[in-house]
């Protein structure tokens, strides 16, 4: 599918935004000459919120992996604040300003809270007063609880251990994978309200979701992956009543959220 926007004027961006993240026709994949990526292009600005949704397979992990380090990139280009960020690992990354939730396995379950914190910050520790009284601000139970061992924690409660080590860096732009995959609804409403308040505390988030109407409804904009390209993009509101979008993804993707959920 070509890319197409979900409206004229569904990826415009505001007069004066400055691009935090750029990832252009990004080809990318697990195995030599198997690419998942073919050519995916999205753009976060400065405090805006991205929601990345499509159908199972279409390689939305894969996409944050890729930005991440994680996954061998064959060509295209990730830029943050207009510096060329393609290919470098992980660690090398977390100090360049992205900060990265993986969907599963994304806390140290034999330590504390305050020491998964700890081991947010383990390249600036100088700072680390200053980083755990911003993330116990948005996060006020993980300083009531600092001494609680991460691995007797519920999902949603290591979750939220997990968004709060990755901003102890104090990132540019956070990436999350599927926040509220295996979440009842309720801990999913109360996912994604930490998501909408670490972005409101001027956080920019890419987030992959697989509850795509409740992404689309709190994102600024949104992306539609498809075989490993931007098939639609547009403002969150744009995607959500956007026909051929409701159409092709919306429908399948709620009915395989409903299933996940049961």
């Amino acid at each position: 599918m070509s890319e197409q926007t979900a409206s004229p004027e569904a990826a415009k961006a505001p007069a004066d935004g400055e691009a935090v993240v750029t990832v252009t026709k990004l080809v990318a994949g697990y195995l030599p000459g198997v690419n998942i990526l073919n050519g995916c292009s999205i753009e976060a600005l400065k405090g805006e919120l991205i929601g990345i949704i499509g159908p199972n397979g279409a390689g939305k992990s894969t996409l944050l992996k890729a930005m991440f380090g994680l996954v061998k990139v064959h060509s295209g280009s990730v830029v943050v604040h207009g510096q060329d960020l393609t290919g470098l690992k992980a660690n090398k990354l977390v100090s360049r300003g992205i900060g990265f939730v993986p969907q599963t396995n994304n806390v140290f379950t034999t330590l504390t809270i305050e020491e998964n914190m700890q081991m947010g910050l383990f390249q600036q520790p100088k700072v680390y007063k200053e980083r755990w009284a911003f993330v116990t601000e948005l996060f006020p139970e993980l300083g009531k609880r600092r001494a609680q061992r991460a691995g007797s924690l519920s999902g949603g409660e290591r979750q939220m251990v997990a968004m709060g080590r990755a901003l102890m860096m104090d990132p540019a732009v956070l990436l999350l994978d599927e926040p509220s995959a295996g979440l009842s609804p309720v801990k999913q409403d109360e996912t994604f309200l930490r998501v909408h308040e670490i972005n409101r505390a001027g956080v920019s988030v890419i987030m992959v979701e697989q509850n795509a109407r409740r992404c689309l409804q709190i994102c600024d904009r949104g992306y539609v992956l498809d075989q490993g390209r931007d098939a639609y993009h547009g403002t969150g509101r744009e995607l959500l009543h956007d026909p051929k979008v409701i159409q092709l993804y919306l429908g399948t993707l709620a009915e395989s959220n409903d299933d996940a959920g049961r």
